[in-house]
């Protein structure tokens, strides 16, 4: 047990430690992520959100702060950055085992349900960039799990306890993304105490719960409230009832089965074990087991909900996750120890066999130029062999699984097998991927020519890098305010954000021979109107981004 547990930390370190400062930060998302917190030290304003100087009231203040704490304690780079959100993913792995150790008869079906959620694809994915979706599922699993140990505390101080921890977390995860903390327990408690003919336990649970989520979340937002009157009605009406309600472009409008495909590519590879898993599962809830039936309502109920919300991210579905993984681990357990194998051994070969093919493919592509276009440029040989490479590994791991007689085998070749791959494709990312969304390298060439007087212009997808890199919160927009609309709107914002591409011109004219005007735009943004523009004191382009100094 405590081998195979260190082989889970030493997966959790491999995959979402030892990556993090090797990719630049991604725009906007990542560069977002940085700037807030890195105004807010700069500032020294810990309570009101600020992007380019700017009131920003999209989220709460908890995502910030811990991005800002590890910013002063690891400094301004990426892997500060990232690394809260790491942690979270890591931190609700651990939940997940504590959870499943606690109410499962077998120590094995909790030590599968955290490597399962560390190895699917979506969790990897979005727990090494800095994003709050991961921060936000660490503490609804927390907040779930507290709530199931309660649930079956048969002792009341520790019940209690248990009841005012569901609370806290409620109460954190509220603080980093808002009501939806409260939406996800409430969808999926109030079905199960009704699956287990406990509805009378709501009369008595809410009050400790909610003292402890007060006790979290009113400073803060008492504060916020006393210096930004305004934050509520805008984080409430527009942040939240607009978003679930509103079929607004700006609002990610998608059709209700957009999560299922998500899902179904997000849980991989373990997904693939459902045709083992569902008759076990079927069998352990006509068994009556709480723990089940727990996380079956703690997957469907927050999955519909999500599904029937207007606004869809690929984010958006990460709290499901837990849940799911919770039932495919205990299920493939229940299978294993009936001496089955034969509904495991078919979706390995079948994953072996794609693997192989995605290899052969990869070389043949690279090599004849079969399909009309190619990942990797020439240059980049290196990157295309190891993915090759690691796309073999994958499937022969995947093989040995299905070849090996003894399931706890099976189950560390299969989890073994894709970690060659995962592990580097934070390196052999295509250069032209990394061009498009990382404007690290284009924006520190030229960092010597930015003056404090320099006025930079820039459009509303890349103002946070600039702010980010520049040490800056004037930037200048271009036409559009975007997510900044409701800052930008303040009475007393100065010096004024929005620029008009008509009046580019003269803003240019009127600072030459000052600090100058810096222009950064996206390459297809700036072919619209540079024909209305000076010739530029200096120039430089790459594939996606152009720099432009009047």
């Amino acid at each position: 047990m405590k081998k195979r547990a260190a082989g889970v930390i030493g997966i959790f370190l491999m995959l979402y430690i030892l990556p993090l400062g090797w990719r630049p930060l991604a725009v906007p998302d990542e560069t977002r992520y940085a700037e807030i917190p890195r105004e807010m030290i700069a500032s020294g304003d810990w309570v009101t959100p600020r992007l380019n100087g700017v009131r920003y009231f999209e989220k709460p203040v908890l995502g910030y702060w811990l991005n800002a704490v590890s910013i002063l304690v690891f400094g301004e780079n990426a892997f500060a950055v990232r690394l809260p959100t790491a942690l979270a993913a890591g931190m609700t792995a651990l939940i997940l085992f504590l959870l499943v150790r606690r109410f499962h008869k077998t120590s094995d079906a909790a030590l599968l349900t955290a490597v399962a959620y560390l190895t699917s694809l979506l969790v990897l994915a979005l727990g090494t960039i800095s994003i709050l979706d991961t921060m936000l599922t660490l503490f609804l699993t927390g907040a779930m799990a507290s709530f199931f140990f309660a649930h079956r505390e048969t002792r009341p101080a520790r019940q209690t306890a248990f009841l005012a921890l569901f609370g806290a977390s409620c109460g954190l995860a509220f603080l980093v993304k808002g009501f939806l903390a409260f939406a996800v327990p409430v969808v999926a408690i109030v079905p199960f105490l009704a699956w287990e003919r406990r509805l009378k336990d709501l009369g008595r649970i809410p009050w400790m719960p909610l003292l402890t989520l007060l006790a979290v979340t009113l400073p803060w937002a008492v504060l916020v409230h006393l210096r930004e009157g305004d934050f509520w009605n805008y984080f409430f009406w527009t942040e939240h009832i607009s978003r679930f309600l509103s079929p607004m472009p700006g609002q990610h409008p998608k059709p209700f089965w957009y999560f299922i495909p998500i899902l179904a590519g997000g849980a991989l590879p373990w997904v693939v074990f459902l045709p083992a898993v569902l008759p076990e599962i079927k069998k352990g809830v006509n068994r009556k087991d709480p723990l089940l039936r727990f996380a079956l309502c703690w997957f469907a109920l927050p999955f519909l909900f999500f599904s029937t919300c207007s606004g869809k991210l690929i984010p958006y579905i990460l709290p499901c996750l837990p849940p799911l993984l919770v039932i495919i681990a205990i299920g493939l357990r229940a299978y294993f120890e009936k001496g089955r194998r034969r509904a495991f051994n078919i979706p390995a070969v079948a994953a072996a066999i794609l693997m192989g093919i995605l290899s052969i493919g990869l070389i043949l592509n690279q090599s004849t130029r079969i399909l009309a276009m190619r990942a990797y440029s020439p240059s980049e040989t290196w990157k295309w062999v190891t993915v090759a490479v690691g796309l073999l590994a994958w499937g022969t791991g995947a093989l040995l699984a299905a070849m090996h007689a003894d399931w706890r085998r099976k189950l560390t070749l299969f989890t073994l097998a894709p970690l060659p791959l995962l592990l580097s494709v934070h390196a052999v990312l295509p250069n032209q991927v990394l061009a498009d969304r990382t404007p690290e390298t284009i924006l520190l060439r030229h960092q010597d020519q930015i003056q404090p007087d320099t006025v930079i212009v820039t459009d509303n997808d890349l103002v946070h890098a600039v702010c980010w890199y520049y040490k800056r919160d004037d930037v200048r927009l271009l036409d559009k305010a975007g997510e900044l609309r409701y800052g930008l709107d303040q009475d007393d914002v100065h010096p004024p954000r929005l620029v008009r591409s008509a009046d580019l011109g003269k803003r240019i004219a009127a600072h030459s021979g000052k600090g100058g005007v810096v222009l950064f735009l996206k390459r297809q943004d700036y072919q619209k109107f540079k024909d209305q523009l000076a010739e530029p004191a200096m120039k430089d382009a790459d594939n996606q981004f152009v720099f432009l100094k009047f």
